[in-house]
């Protein structure tokens, strides 16, 4: 079974050469409140999408990231490559706004069967054909908080794209996919998140997950909802060891 090897280095402000992964960044933003380390993340990035709605909020609340900045400078340079979504959301002078800047604007209100993050993982997928897949990695900013039916929706396109690296993020946590093709390696950047941490199995149970690492490790362990699921954990080493014969989900917390 291969290894795959996860690091949340890109929530550092510069990555140490050593722990540079080769990794490609792209960030989408939701319409949902900015993390404040959204300026972090646009900066690692190669590409940057906004999820209809979205807009608003990088319009809205990144210069309130820099409150001793010009509210038109830090629009101006925060600007999306890409707005797209069914765009039942963004407000007519954002959209005027960016576009204006040379945002490509890419509208599918015809589709009305995936979700706004769908549209833009699919658009990043096969943005350029160059990058290796394998290598590449979204950041999700605003996917956590609000309606839980629309983070239901987020954690479903973890799912629907299991072979690529998706990271759903908040200010309080982030979430990702273990897939069961791979057993991992999660390196964590204790000063950055922790210690709390869980492994959930989602749509199916793991007749069993072993794990290293944690305060409480899982061997050979089964896991199901109605049974035992592994919630309010602690990291207790800098590396997490996961094994496990279903695809589950990966969530810790982030400092303040």
């Amino acid at each position: 079974m291969d290894l795959m090897t996860h690091s949340s280095t890109f929530l550092l402000p510069t990555i140490p050469a050593d722990q540079r992964p080769s990794l490609t960044y792209a960030l989408v933003v939701l319409n949902q409140r900015l993390p404040r380390f959204t300026p972090l993340l646009w900066k690692h990035a190669r590409l940057r999408l906004c999820a209809d709605g979205g807009a608003n909020r990088v319009y809205d609340e990144m210069p309130l990231l820099f409150p001793h900045e010009d509210a038109l400078d830090v629009r101006q340079r925060y600007k999306p490559d890409v707005i797209k979504g069914d765009m039942d959301s963004i407000r007519a002078e954002v959209l005027d706004f960016y576009s204006s800047l040379g945002t490509k604007v890419v509208d599918e209100s015809f589709d009305q069967d995936t979700t706004d993050l769908h549209k833009c993982v699919t658009f990043i997928r096969d943005y350029n054909p160059d990058w290796n897949k394998s290598e590449l990695c979204v950041l999700v900013a605003g996917a956590l908080g609000g309606r839980f039916d629309h983070e239901a929706g987020n954690i479903n396109v973890l799912y629907r794209f299991s072979t690529m690296r998706i990271i759903l993020l908040s200010d309080d946590c982030l979430i990702y996919l273990l897939p069961r093709t791979h057993r991992h390696e999660i390196y964590v950047q204790s000063s950055l998140e922790g210690p709390h941490c869980g492994l959930i199995p989602l749509g199916m149970p793991s007749c069993g997950t072993t794990t290293t690492g944690l305060e409480w490790d899982l061997t050979d362990m089964e896991m199901s909802f109605g049974g035992l699921v592994s919630t309010s954990n602690l990291v207790k080493d800098e590396k997490i060891t996961v094994k496990s014969s279903s695809d589950l989900l990966w969530t810790i917390s982030i400092r303040k």
